[in-house]
């Protein structure tokens, strides 16, 4: 069958995406090499594979920022694609966040211009022709939901995290990952039957990661997501695509069962590697004992051409490394690490943290988590005795501090080796030794010899927790140290943190990495600092339980103010009930009065041209509507109560 006529039934059956045999070549590096794959318009795709395997560079190809070496990528005509990618970091605009977001009702926005066009026309030269122009741009634009694309992207922008008093700021002012969040929430309402995210997660906090995955889970066109947050991908994802060997390797299923998968089709390969290892020793040890004996050699030749001409099946790579990683104090710290007294903290108007106290204790392996803006940077660098406040932080006896925070990638020297930086911290180890602290952090061989200033952002991240883990500290302060970081390296990490014997306080909204790790949570809360003496599945199942009963309790006091509103209506007499079943339908047959003055008032020519005057109409209109809305249910109840 030819390539053309499958691609016809690929799309008979469906399929939106076709990636035929491609291949992507970097210089001399093969990042892809006749890797294949389909992408159905219900597929849910988790991208996963080592940084530098060629992730993002797959949906680059995808969107057409970049040619392929060889191979064909199809599409269904019907396809309509959309990209979030850090490089819209450096996007920036005068206008208003609110405005930004609503860009994505393209549709919606030109017939609003079209009709504020006509508008200003019948203001100079009133028709019939025109006014018939209007009308039919105002049902077009209604059929577009044009009456609601300002609050479907309030709810959008608020539930990546913004405040209703940010939505008119301009985009300008604020930071490259909270315009990063307007692009999602742009990307989101334009609904692409193809949705690609590289790594959205990475400058969301917890609330809104929930947030984006309840959205998610619902929504109606295919994904693809670059993302190192296995918990998000559980919640996300129908299916695992992983990079691995210049391949696309499909896994139904989301991360978990990925894993179990792979584990499963690891130790199949590698049993068929061995058992054809076995067989090539055989057949070569039969070349070598019979290739000069006459009655043998033909045979010999034979087994040589067939082991010239056969599939070699590789031995699996172990990618889960195990690390022992050693850890030196200097001197072992006190009971008490660090002491909260009475912090206060606030900046500007904004208060964070008020008269808070709370202790850390040796031992202690805390994750701070909650929203961003509520302090929890803030706390860290309290901690560290780098940002002012009220109150005081009593530090224990013998305790040494490391403190790592993404601006620390910052300060390491980029003219140095990876060696040389290591070496700064002063410890005394000697190369071999640091060499082998940074082959646990996925540095080997030669690139430890690299400069810092060739390394990408998630190797600087793993040459900077590297320095802070070797800097025999009984304490560290940890800022998102996974940010950046692939899951092999977070696994890693994971691993030396949960080896390390002193005390740390870790600001984190990677749930797996924080269930990994912490043995309490703290969490900021009407302004005090709260601690729960637990793991953080712990914590989670605590919290439900919490909100739960909160909510009961809300529940059963609305039940019982509805019980006693029943009661007292039952208690009336059936004169005063109809009595105000009456009344209400006066109020309603007025406020219909009124709408269909209104109405006839928004059908003449100098109301309808002045755009003031009919915003101004139109609102009071919709204001009545809503309250006859609100008597007629009102009217209803009564009726069923009068049944």
């Amino acid at each position: 069958m030819n390539l053309a006529k499958k691609r016809g039934l690929i799309y008979l059956y469906g399929c939106m995406v076709s990636i035929d045999n491609i291949s992507y070549y970097l210089g001399e590096r093969i990042l892809y090499e006749n890797a294949s794959l389909f992408i159905q318009p219900k597929d849910k795709i988790g991208l996963i594979g080592l940084n530098g395997t060629g992730k993002s560079t797959l949906l680059k190809v995808l969107h057409g920022e970049l040619e392929l070496t060889s191979g064909n990528i199809s599409k269904a005509k019907s396809t309509s694609i959309g990209f979030l990618n850090q490089d819209l970091l450096s996007y920036q605009s005068d206008e208003p966040i609110l405005e930004v977001a609503m860009q994505a009702f393209h549709q919606a926005l030109d017939l609003q211009n079209q009709i504020d066009i006509v508008l200003k026309e019948m203001e100079l030269n009133y028709t019939d022709k025109l006014l018939e122009r209007l009308s039919l741009l105002q049902e077009q634009f209604e059929m577009a939901d044009g009456y609601t694309i300002k609050s479907q992207a309030e709810e959008l922008l608020e539930g990546v995290g913004f405040k209703t008093t940010d939505l008119n700021r301009p985009l300008r002012e604020f930071s490259g990952g909270w315009r990063m969040r307007v692009m999602l929430a742009k990307l989101l309402l334009e609904k692409p039957s193809l949705l690609m995210l590289d790594e959205p997660t990475n400058h969301l906090d917890l609330p809104s990661i929930q947030w984006i995955e309840a959205y998610l889970q619902n929504y109606e066109g295919a994904y693809i997501i670059i993302s190192h947050d296995r918990t998000f991908l559980n919640s996300t994802v129908n299916k695992i695509v992983e990079v691995y060997s210049s391949k696309l390797n499909l896994y139904p299923g989301n991360y978990d069962y990925y894993l179990a998968e792979k584990e499963l089709r690891n130790e199949i390969q590698q049993n068929a590697f061995e058992n054809q290892q076995q067989k090539i020793k055989e057949a070569e040890k039969f070349i070598e004992r019979f290739k000069a004996k006459a009655t043998k050699a033909k045979q010999a030749q034979s087994k040589l051409k067939q082991l010239e001409k056969l599939d070699r099946i590789e031995a699996v790579v172990d990618e889960n490394m195990q690390v022992n990683f050693k850890f030196n104090f200097k001197t072992k710290s006190g009971r008490h690490v660090k002491r909260l007294r009475k912090i206060s903290k606030s900046y500007g108007g904004l208060d964070i943290l008020k008269k808070t106290t709370l202790d850390l204790q040796r031992g202690d392996k805390v994750a701070l988590i909650g929203a961003n803006g509520k302090g929890k940077s803030t706390v860290l660098r309290i901690m560290a005795g780098i940002e002012d406040h009220e109150g005081q932080v009593e530090t224990g006896h013998n305790v040494l501090m490391s403190f790592y925070a993404q601006h620390q990638l910052e300060a390491l020297n980029i003219n140095n080796d990876l060696v040389e930086e290591l070496k700064q911290e002063g410890t005394g180890k000697n190369e071999q030794e640091l060499r082998g602290v940074l082959g646990c952090f996925l540095f080997s061989g030669d690139e430890v010899f690299k400069k810092i200033k060739v390394l990408s952002g998630g190797e600087k991240s793993r040459v900077a927790l590297a320095k802070s883990l070797i800097s025999e500290s009984n304490l560290l302060l940890l800022d998102e140290p996974t940010n950046h970081l692939d899951m092999l390296s977070v696994g890693i990490l994971v691993q030396a943190l949960q080896q390390y014997m002193g005390t740390f306080l870790v600001v984190s909204h990677d749930r797996h990495f924080i269930t990994k790790v912490a043995n309490k949570i703290w969490w900021i809360e009407d302004y005090q600092l709260k601690e729960y003496p637990g793991t953080y599945e712990e914590y989670r199942w605590w919290m439900s339980k919490r909100i739960s009963s909160t909510e009961s309790m809300v529940r059963n006091r609305e039940n019982s103010k509805t019980k006693s509103k029943e009661k007292r209506i039952k208690h009336r007499s059936q004169t005063n009930l109809n009595r105000q079943i009456a009344d209400i339908e006066g109020q309603i047959k007025e406020r219909e009065t009124l709408m269909k003055s209104l109405e006839t008032k928004m059908t003449q020519p100098d109301i309808y041209h002045d755009r003031n005057k009919f915003s101004q109409i139109t609102d009071q209109f919709q204001k009545i509507k809503n309250e006859a809305e609100r008597l007629t249910k009102e009217w209803e109840f009564l009726i069923s109560s009068n049944e």
